[in-house]
This record gives structure tokens, sequence and C-alpha cells, in this order.
């Protein structure tokens, strides 16, 4: 994937003028010169979009740019995000940054939007077909899948010869992100750690509750479980409760991804051997730069690089406090 580029971290304000009752969405008032930018993204409770906003608001704000942020309040799924999508469409934002739940369902919308004349730009994940988008911004996922494998082997004390069971959390089977990181992890086991067998995977859709449940079945079905990889931070939340209330927090290592305020604290009581930490903020500041260079068909319109991957950040105990706190996502 091609060029890396970090970005300074920022802050989004949702804004719109008179209310769409039928929708519950907000109309953009298309002031003179102003700009209306729709965030259309998966599950808007999860911390890690909740920084993304955050991002997104103080870069709408220093641009004087509109925000319309949309998504369902808890589940991660192409069936509740299609609805919110087409709505948000029918407001006719002048540009839609688009955080796609699965890359097959979402094309459609991708594709309208572009036919409407509406710039998009697709953030963390992806549609199938990104040929005629502005551009594409995410984090080194497959990168954070080996970083992840890495850390569950030191974790596990990983020895040739020996076999070491590993389960996997995931919100979407298909969402390009998730498949990105159980790419980079398996192909790392494969590689380095042949012993390391990943014996089950289950999803929960971004809701910690149902990655609990899936952790309390694994510790049933798998006593002897060496590993868990959670592979975003809600499973990651849901895994570190289910740890924690059997009192295995520790004794078996919890790799996850996202570094949210309530779980960050928790490498070093032990409960997560690791956190990989990305940097939504930083996208969502680089997706609004874009659109806002191409509705004013500016010089830097003619420079925008088609794929950025702003690299992931392993913390662990090691870690100083000062890259703790630097990393830890600001939700508000």
């Amino acid at each position: 994937m091609a060029s890396k580029r970090n970005r300074a971290a920022s802050v989004l304000a949702v804004a719109a003028a008179a209310s769409l009752a039928v929708v519950g969405l907000a109309t953009p008032s298309h002031a003179a010169n102003k700009i209306t930018i729709a965030f259309v993204m998966g599950a808007e409770s999860d911390p890690f979009f909740q920084a993304m906003k955050v991002g997104a608001d103080a870069e709408a704000k220093a641009k004087g740019v509109t925000i319309v942020w949309q998504g369902d309040p808890a589940v991660y799924s192409p069936a509740t995000q299609l609805p919110i999508a087409n709505k948000v469409l029918a407001l006719k934002p002048q540009g839609l940054v688009l955080i796609p739940t699965d890359p097959v369902a979402l094309q459609t919308i991708n594709d309208k939007a572009i036919a409407a004349g509406i710039p998009v730009v697709n953030v963390d994940t992806h549609v199938k077909d990104l040929s005629k988008t502005t551009s594409f911004i995410t984090g080194d996922n497959a990168d954070g899948g080996a970083k992840a494998a890495d850390a569950i082997a030191t974790a596990i004390g990983y020895k040739a010869g020996k076999t070491y069971k590993v389960v996997v959390g995931l919100s979407s089977a298909t969402a390009t992100t998730n498949v990105a990181r159980l790419d980079g992890f398996t192909a790392a086991v494969a590689k380095k750690y042949p012993g390391i067998k990943i014996v089950d995977k289950a999803y929960s859709q971004s809701v910690p509750a149902t990655a609990n449940t899936n952790v309390n079945n694994w510790l049933t079905k798998y006593p002897d479980l060496a590993g868990i990889f959670a592979i975003d931070g809600t499973n990651g939340a849901g895994a570190a409760a289910a740890l924690q209330a059997k009192g295995l927090a520790g004794k078996i290592a919890l790799v996850g991804y996202d570094a949210y305020p309530t779980v960050v604290p928790l490498i070093a009581s032990g409960v997560f051997t690791a956190l990989v930490a990305q940097n939504p903020a930083a996208e969502a500041k680089l997706a609004i730069d874009d659109l806002v260079a191409v509705i004013n068909k500016t010089a830097a319109a003619k420079s925008i690089q088609k794929n950025v991957v702003i690299p992931n950040v392993l913390l662990t105990k090691a870690t100083s406090a000062a890259d703790l706190a630097k990393y830890t996502y600001v939700a508000k």
C-alpha cells in the first residue's frame, strides 16, 4: 500500500441546520462558501470512531467546514450502515468520508455519491473498487497483525516444537481492516511461529458484550487456551472483561487493537500483553484536507496521495507513560 503519512491529531463537530425528523438527520446549511462534509462510519459508540470525530471536529473548525456525522449507535454492520448512508446522500453534502463496513455492500453508496458529483474519501476500511475515490486513508493493518503475532509469541514463551492454541475475535468477516489484520497475523505465525494454532474465530459486530460472550465460550471450550488476538477495540474490551471475571488476566496472553482510554491502563495491570494503537484523529484530519482541496479545486488537489498508510504503534509495559498518554485515543 503506498506511502506513509503522519498528520497531527485533531477535533470534529456534527453540524447542520434544520432537522429531518423522518430520517433523524440534519439538513446541511449550504451557506455561501460553506462546505458540508458527511462522515458515515460503522458504530458510533466505538471509541475509535469517537476519537476520529475529535480529529474531524478540530480540522472542520480550522477549515470552516460543516460536518454531518452519522452511523449506527452501536452495531457494525452493512445492514445498519446502508440505510443511514442513503439518507445522508439525500442531504446532498459536498463531500463524503465513507468508512464501509463491507467492501462490496457499500460499493453502491460509494459509486452513487461519485456519480452525483460528490467526491469520496474512504477511511479506515475501503470498498472493493477504489478507482474513482479521491483517496483511501488507513492504518498499517497487516503490520499491526504481525506485531500482534510477535507480542503473543513473546508472552507465551514460544518454543519450537510445542503447540499453542490461540483464538481471534473480530467484528466483521469482510471489513478490510479485520481481513488485513488477520492476514498479517496468520502470515507472521506461519513464517515464525508454526506451533501457534488458530483454533477458532468469532465475530461481535463491534458489540463488547458479544465479544465477552465469545471469549467466555472459548474459555470453556479450550481450557488450555494460550492467547487471544482481539482484532479491534471492542473485541479487546470484551475479552479483557471476560478474563478479569474468570481470574485469568495475565494467565492468557491478550493482544488487542486500539488504545481506548478505558483499556490502556490494563497494560500495566497485566490484563493486556500489548495494544496496537492507531491514529484515528489523523485519518479524519487528512480526509477533510483532501476533500476540501478537491471541492475548492486548489493546487493541493493535484498532489493528493491516493493511498495513505499511517503507521501503528505497539504499546506494552515497556512503553513510557508519556507515550501511553500520547497514543491513547481522545474521545472529547
